[in-house]
């Protein structure tokens, strides 16, 4: 699957900070989606992950081991470990934090020249719902600084637009 390293890290930096046209775009208009509570369209999963990304100050995903196994030339199957930390209110507006660790099961299907989810299935291995510190994190992270933030607040979007300011 030639452009697949370069797909799967805006895929999860899709996932960790909320850029829509990140996140629509790895999928394929028609695919379909099923992550245990939600199981749709992509286009009804987007919904759900936007509203989510909107509910609390820490979201941490990272994907890591993928297994890349070809059925045909455009096709693979694709399985990649996750680790997710989820905090933000509950339905009682209470802090929440919740630690999730599992599997995309995805198919990927190559058209057009370009490598897209067509079906995924999330497999979970490990939810631990956790107290979240009382402490702010500022406190917390003492020097430690700075703390990571969801987009556009990141420090590495600093970065990136000094480097396209100097480029020019």
């Amino acid at each position: 699957m030639p452009g697949h390293r370069s797909f799967i890290p805006p895929l999860t930096h899709a996932m960790a900070e909320a850029p829509e046209a990140a996140l629509r775009s790895a999928y394929w208009p028609d695919a379909h989606d099923n992550h245990g509570a939600y199981c749709g369209s992509a286009e009804g999963f987007f919904e759900v992950a936007f509203g989510l990304f909107k509910t609390g100050p820490r979201l941490i995903h990272q994907i890591t081991n993928v297994l890349i196994e070809f059925i045909d030339p455009a096709e693979a199957v694709v399985e990649s470990y996750f680790t997710a930390l989820q905090r933000g209110p509950d339905n009682d507006g209470e802090a929440r934090q919740v630690l999730l660790c599992g599997r995309y099961c995805d198919l990927f299907q190559k058209r057009e020249g370009a490598w897209r989810i067509a079906e995924r299935t999330v497999v979970y291995d490990w939810i631990e719902e956790q107290t979240p510190p009382a402490v702010p994190e500022a406190e917390r992270f003492g020097l430690r600084q700075p703390i990571g933030a969801a987009h556009p607040n990141d420090p590495v979007y600093a970065l990136k637009k000094r480097r396209s300011s100097s480029s020019r």
